[in-house]
């Protein structure tokens, strides 16, 4: 009988590099030979790209199979799968050759039937020239329906997942449009919801949209046969918008030297200044601690909280960052100890091995 969740930062680690990250990096050497072998050149460009540089989406996504107790090799299956999905289409809508929305959402729509087994796979190039991927989009999209047709649990979930991925579909399309349209449309969608996150602006809401991590952990309770009704309520809740913001926005942070010289969207961009952007990073700090407070497992979602701000706190973009020092130093003593402990022990990951960045 595998242990219980892991508790502390130390063995969480230990889990994660000796059983995680291996089943990781098996399921992206098939998904990376299935990439190569696509017929279409700039498709397989796509997603043989996707793969070599968003490989830590993935790793960093499966921490949460530990959820699902004795089943943590579909758990990876799954997330792996789903996430190429992800990496996947961000490429073909940020790099490839089309602005097209109707195509954008197209290709999402793989998303929403990876989240629905029994769905069937459809023709997701359809306003697209390139179209021959020889079955690996569809393969993708089998690959999450058949780990889910296998979890019990799933029948709690699946609304919930499926309406975390619609949003997260909504966003890649808004924001991959021409420049000139991407903030009316931004603006506007976030004017449907207003209502619901009065205290959040457009461009913290679209950032809140724009995170995996609620889809992976109702997921992996499922798998682990943990999942009821309550339960599933309580993981939505907890992890949208707080959660999925923080993760975003800490994104976006360190890639706005890089954005800025690319004249790519970056929602940091959208505060008045770095004194208004520090008090509401705290917020979202502070409002995700309350919230997964109430979760089971609580001390593992304070772990994967902390180490979020830790781990994207100490990437090396950081250091390209104009008043970076004073920023991390202000959001290390906001967050804890237990954030500095992972926070310093990415440095010195990144010294004993070339990373990314």
């Amino acid at each position: 009988m595998k242990e219980s969740v892991p508790s502390n930062a130390v063995h969480l680690l230990y889990e994660v590099y000796r059983n995680v990250f291996p089943r990781v990096h098996k399921e992206l050497a098939y998904w990376k030979d299935a990439a190569a072998r696509i017929p279409d050149e700039e498709l397989r460009t796509q997603a043989l790209a996707s793969i070599q540089e968003k490989t830590f989406h993935c790793e960093g996504g499966s921490i949460y199979s530990v959820l699902a107790g004795d089943n943590p090799g579909p758990a990876v299956r799954f997330i792996v799968a789903y996430q190429t999905i992800s990496d996947y289409l961000d490429n073909l809508c940020d790099r490839s050759t089309s602005m097209d929305p109707n195509d954008f959402e197209m290709l999402h729509t793989s998303m929403a039937d990876a989240l629905t087994p029994g769905n069937p796979c459809r023709d997701y190039y359809h306003y697209r020239n390139e179209k021959d991927d020889g079955g690996y989009l569809h393969d993708l999209v089998k690959t999450c329906q058949e780990v889910l047709s296998q979890a019990e649990g799933y029948r709690f979930v699946h609304n919930r997942a499926l309406r975390l991925g619609r949003l997260y579909c909504d966003l890649q399309v808004h924001k991959h449009v021409i420049e000139e349209e991407r903030i009316p449309r931004l603006q506007q969608w976030f004017e449907h919801h207003q209502t619901d996150w009065p205290e959040l602006k457009w461009y913290e809401f679209s950032a809140c949209t724009g995170s995996t991590l609620g889809i992976f952990c109702l997921v992996s309770y499922a798998l682990g046969n943990k999942m009821d009704e309550e339960l599933a309520g309580m993981v939505e809740e907890s992890y949208f918008p707080f959660m999925q913001g923080l993760h975003i926005l800490l994104d976006y942070y360190i890639d706005q030297e890089e954005d800025e010289r690319e004249g790519d969207l970056n929602f940091c961009s959208y505060y008045d200044h770095q004194e208004q952007m520090k008090g509401r990073f705290e917020y979202f700090v502070r409002k995700t601690d309350e919230e997964v407070r109430k979760l089971p497992d609580r001390a593992f979602h304070q772990m994967i909280h902390k180490g979020l701000v830790g781990m994207y706190l100490a990437d090396r973009k950081v250091g390209r960052l104009s008043n970076a020092r004073s920023f991390v130093k202000d959001m290390l003593k906001i967050s804890g100890r237990k954030t500095a402990f992972f926070y310093f022990n990415t440095k010195m990951y990144h010294k004993l091995k070339p990373g990314r960045g």
